[in-house]
């Protein structure tokens, strides 16, 4: 096999490019000349490029995945924290608390910290509980579940039909699961003893585990007490949990909801 000579100092020579014009090639080993050093400074930009470009696409998707797994209302997918508007007080108040629980993530899910909002229809509830929602998605990549008390009981109560293909132990595991789940329209629901019952087994598997969840009614604290129980109340206030009252006017006619 024959062997290729390196040239020290390489060799060197003008050419010219049909693209860039004129440069000097080189040659370090055998009679292999360097192209265009333009060119190739375009084609190794081309190729990160395309890398960038495949990952955001891949991200997208996943991304669009995740939105359409999360349950969040299309309605709602825009909302972000830095885009309420607190005009008050009691919405800065509101708004801090809902910024400061997304930016300590990562203890409330060492805690199972969780939190209650409650208060009139179109103070800003459900986008400060999306806002949180979508800012542990986006910057830590975290699972969250938007749904209603109604729809949860009911995926359960489902379960007990001829046929399910989700077993009750199934339908539970799949509202434990998400790191973070919001749950909606707490009083809502008729409030018999079964759907009380199936909402603790919920809740409190994820109290167990340590899974931080928010819950959302336009009711009063203690109206929503009486839907959920005492023991419910009380692991909801365990690890510095807390209710946040949203006692001002409605604010849905100025984009706020």
């Amino acid at each position: 096999m024959k062997l290729l000579a390196f040239h020290s100092p390489p060799l060197s020579e003008p050419a010219v490019c049909p693209t860039h014009g004129a440069y000097e090639s080189r040659c370090f080993i055998g009679t292999s000349w360097v192209g265009c050093p333009a060119c190739s400074v375009e084609a190794i930009e081309a190729e990160q490029a395309a890398a960038i470009a495949t990952e955001r696409a891949a991200k997208t998707a996943a991304w669009t995945r995740k939105i359409g797994t999360a349950g969040i209302p299309e309605r709602f997918r825009d909302r972000r924290l830095s885009t309420y508007v607190a005009t008050s007080d009691a919405q800065r108040r509101a708004l801090a608390f809902a910024q400061a629980y997304a930016d300590d993530f990562d203890s409330a899910l060492k805690t199972g910290r969780s939190a209650l909002f409650v208060g009139r229809i179109g103070t800003g509830k459900t986008h400060l509980a999306v806002g949180i929602g979508m800012q542990i998605m986006e910057r830590d990549n975290r699972s969250v579940l938007f749904t209603t008390v109604m729809r949860a009981v009911r995926r359960v109560k489902d379960t007990w039909t001829k046929g399910s293909k989700e077993t009750e132990s199934g339908a539970v595991a799949a509202l434990v699961f998400p790191d973070f789940l919001i749950l909606d329209e707490v009083g809502v629901q008729f409030g018999s003893d079964t759907e009380r019952l199936i909402l603790f087994d919920i809740l409190n598997e994820r109290y167990e585990r340590r899974r931080p969840t928010l819950l959302m009614s336009n009711l009063t604290v203690g109206e929503v007490a009486e839907h959920l129980g005492e023991r419910v109340m009380d692991r909801l206030r365990e690890d510095n949990g807390e209710f946040i009252p949203f006692d001002w006017e409605s604010n849905r006619k100025g984009g706020v909801a």
